[in-house]
């Protein structure tokens, strides 16, 4: 073989795998870099004129074929309905039925969606609806409605509530906001980010008793970030830099390890499950065993995958990213990520996005729910 070909040969090799090296970035320690790395086809499973936060799919467990919810949170006048069963991408049906999807103040709170942030359907197909019962108007919290802070269970083969676990005042506080929830199916344990006072809560879905934590940990509470948005700093109707505490909210798939972050920070925290669970027996090690991971961009909702990675929306960079515990990368990101908020992942292991426009006063666009395959 001529000399001078073969050494172009390894060197181009070398080039090669040097640009395969960079092409993620470690990110515990300073994680300040963002790289893209390739983009997946991302398609419109649904669209609607009106504001949406969270997302879910069943995992065909209970239902023959797939189905998509989403929530809308009670956040303004023309509020109509909380939750709804997506049957095509232009049509959206109340659910489980209209009566729990009428709201007035006198209505038993135990017994209607009052500003519902996020739904999750778990292992066993089962859908957790999450009230926060805090509506907001003009970008101010009214206050959470007594007795309506709740966690609602709904069996997705009968379309029937299954279970109600109402939350008391020393869990929710008077201005709390129940923002994500993940459920353990089968530890029987749900988790739930309180992001306007800074706290995890947890639950025993069997005994339906619930306790607050971590709320005087740095891990829970904004590290006073500015967003920045295309450029714009991302401010309230009345001009004022949002505060948000723990937020975005994941559960590694073995159930050992519970990850959080604040939406208005830059840092992701995680903790072993069992000093949650159990947090008498563990008394004083909690606090001083939360993990901080590093620095990341501000991210809102987050979920792992089946393998184990974990998908973050970043809202700055209108993108989604994943994190294999040691590097972050770009997997999808474009003109229709305008805030990206929460995440469900099918069967088939295709990741569904809601999209919420948060930082858009004024929305030209329709809310999205779109899908793609990592």
């Amino acid at each position: 073989m001529n000399t001078d070909r073969w050494l172009v040969r390894v060197l181009s090799c070398l080039i090669v795998l040097l640009i395969a090296a960079c092409s993620e970035v470690s990110v515990k320690g300073t994680g300040d870099e963002t790289t893209t790395v390739g983009e997946s086809q991302v398609t419109v499973v649904a669209n609607s004129p009106r504001q949406w936060t969270g997302v879910a799919v069943s995992q065909q467990l209970r239902t023959e074929q797939m189905r998509l919810f989403a929530n809308y949170p009670n956040w303004s006048l023309d509020h109509s309905t909380s939750v709804v069963d997506i049957t095509n991408p232009t049509k959206a049906l109340p659910y489980p039925d209209a009566n729990w999807n009428t709201w007035t103040p006198g209505m038993n709170p135990e017994e209607h969606f009052i500003c519902v942030q996020s739904v999750f359907v778990d292992a066993n197909d089962y859908l957790w609806v999450l009230d926060a019962a805090n509506p907001k108007r003009d970008d101010r919290y009214s206050g959470v409605v007594k007795g309506g802070a709740k966690l609602v269970q709904i069996d997705l083969k009968t379309d029937r509530i299954a279970n109600v676990i109402v939350f008391g005042d020393s869990v929710v506080k008077p201005n709390s906001y129940l923002n994500d929830i993940r459920i353990d199916a089968q530890r029987e344990i749900g988790y739930i980010t309180d992001s306007n006072e800074g706290a995890i809560i947890v639950v025993d879905l069997d005994s339906g008793k619930s306790w607050r934590l971590l709320g005087n940990n740095s891990s829970t509470k904004s590290e006073d970030l500015v967003l920045k948005i295309d450029g714009e700093e991302y401010r309230t109707a009345d001009g004022e830099y949002p505060v948000v505490h723990a937020d975005g909210l994941a559960l590694s798939p073995d159930g050992l390890y519970l990850y959080w972050r604040p939406l208005t920070g830059n840092s992701l925290y995680r903790v072993e499950t069992s000093l949650l669970i159990y947090p008498d027996f563990y008394s004083g090690k909690l606090d001083v065993e939360v993990e901080n991971l590093g620095k990341f961009p501000p991210s809102d909702g987050m979920i792992f995958d089946k393998e184990g990675n974990l998908y973050l929306a970043s809202i700055e960079e209108n993108a989604i990213r994943v994190y294999d515990g040691t590097t972050t990368r770009i997997v999808a990101r474009g003109k229709d990520f305008k805030w990206p908020d929460s995440f469900a992942v099918a069967a088939d292991g295709s990741l569904y996005v809601s999209v919420s426009q948060l930082n858009i006063e004024s929305p030209t666009e329709p809310y999205r729910i779109l899908k793609f395959k990592p």
